[in-house]
């Protein structure tokens, strides 16, 4: 994969890696669709407000503002300030709130977008990237089987791609509130938050943390750490987690909820779902199940995919609509199958013919030929000039286009057909009304190399 930005954290495709992009987001969006997701799209911009209102990350907004705009007019819209959003899931509270009454619920919905977050750009992270998002929201209340479909939704849709294996990791705050609660820690957010920089810093320096800005006593900062170090692909972490002897009624909530996807997803996907109680997720509107998802032998990448349970996010006076979703880093993941080499697109363009021409006054004929291909859905371009057929043909091998079409005229008048196979040096006659190229030439495939 080679740099073609100048500017840092707006990652730029060449168009053979953009074909291996478009193949994991058809793969994503057909897998959506199969399952019964419908697809939105929200504006790119929310006011500052609106992004706010859950979770602090100022710090990563993009605000939008007009280059003209005076400091008067700037100071009265300050509230009104309009952003970049970071996420999808915030935009699509929004959205669900202010279309309820054309909504049927439980409504499902995928939305595939641009986001913009002002993060230190390195490998996996960017400040513009593409997030593929699956959400189910209910009118009310939300049943928890929702939880344990979205769980099997992302599975089947990650399944589909040219990646590793993967590892999906669920928690449940709920759990991990309780047990805060049941050792006398109260500030459930602030020991979440300390304890999601386990991987970046380690158990010494969160132990530290705990004590000095939540208020842990040793003894409270190495219980919070034995939590997290709870691990299991079945549902044995219960056990686990009731031998450390803390008692509270919502952890005794999160465990039984934990529980039921565990229990689901080894029996319909084994080995794909791991109990991890380290997962805390950063964001403050997360209520329940929590996920995020690693590449086996790619951890350092960080999460592919993740999401969680929220039961107010999305709210209009009395009512709400709690949901669960789950979102993929789409940039991150094809980022890394480019730097790895995880993919390559069987050729580097959508053209599958080039129509050559005989001179310049055969272009229109040539528009005729390729008119018939693409009528059969055959990819095709008319040569740029009727440059020698010897250079026609080194044009379209450094395309990656792997046939040439030759039009001539026989001495009776009649129009000779001819298509060459670049590759195999092959040429033989062909009819441009019923001439098809080989399934696999057909279109591009993209799959794992030497395949």
């Amino acid at each position: 994969m080679a740099s073609k930005t100048s500017l840092s954290g707006f990652p730029e495709w060449l168009p053979q890696e953009r074909l291996v992009e478009l193949h994991v987001l058809d793969t994503l969006r057909k897998t959506f669709e199969l399952h019964g997701f419908s697809s939105i799209e929200t504006r790119a911009v929310e006011t500052v407000d609106q992004l706010l209102r859950k979770g602090e990350i100022d710090k990563e907004v993009y605000a939008v503002t007009r280059l003209q705009e005076d400091e008067e007019a700037a100071a009265s819209a300050k509230e009104g300030r309009l952003a970049l959003h970071f996420d999808l899931t915030v935009p699509f509270a929004r959205y669900v709130v202010e279309n309820a009454g054309h909504l049927t619920f439980p409504f499902r919905r995928y939305q595939i977008q641009k986001v913009w977050r002002g993060e230190r750009p390195q490998e996996g992270r960017a400040r513009e990237f593409t997030q593929a998002d699956i959400d189910v929201v209910g009118d009310g209340t939300l049943p928890f089987r929702y939880d344990v479909e979205l769980a099997l939704v992302m599975i089947d849709a990650l399944s589909g791609l040219p990646i590793p294996d993967f590892k999906l990791r669920v928690n449940n705050r709920k759990l991990a509130e309780g047990f805060y609660r049941g050792i006398g820690l109260t500030d459930a957010p602030a020991v979440l938050r300390e304890i999601d920089k386990l991987e970046k810093i380690g158990p010494d320096a969160v132990a530290a943390n705990l004590q000095e800005n939540v208020g842990a006593t040793a003894e409270q900062a190495r219980s919070a750490l034995e939590l997290a170090a709870i691990r299991s692909e079945d549902t044995s972490f219960a056990e686990q987690v009731r031998a450390l002897g803390v008692s509270d009624e919502l952890l005794d909530e999160g465990l039984a909820e934990l529980t039921a996807v565990m229990a689901e997803c080894v029996h319909r996907a084994p080995g794909a779902v791991v109990a991890d109680l380290s997962i805390a997720r950063g964001l403050d509107y997360y209520t329940g199940t929590v996920y995020e998802t690693v590449l086996v032998g790619h951890e350092k990448l960080g999460s592919i995919c993740s999401g969680g349970r929220y039961e107010s996010l999305a709210s209009s006076g009395k009512r709400t609509y709690p949901g669960v979703g789950l979102s993929i880093g789409v940039t991150r993941l094809v980022s890394r199958i480019l730097s790895q080499g995880l993919a390559v697109p069987s050729r580097a363009v959508p053209t599958a013919v080039l129509i050559s021409l005989v001179d310049e006054d055969s272009w229109s004929a040539a528009q005729d030929v390729a008119a018939q291909l693409r009528s059969r859905g055959i990819a095709c371009e008319v040569s740029a000039s009727a440059a020698k057929f010897g250079k026609q043909i080194r044009y379209a091998d450094r395309r990656g286009i792997p046939y040439v079409w030759f039009s001539s005229v026989a001495e009776d008048g009649t129009v000779v057909h001819e298509v060459k196979d670049i590759r195999s040096g092959e040429q033989a006659p062909a009819d441009p009304a019923t001439w098809t190229p080989p399934q696999e030439d057909l279109t591009v495939s993209v799959g794992t190399p030497g395949n």
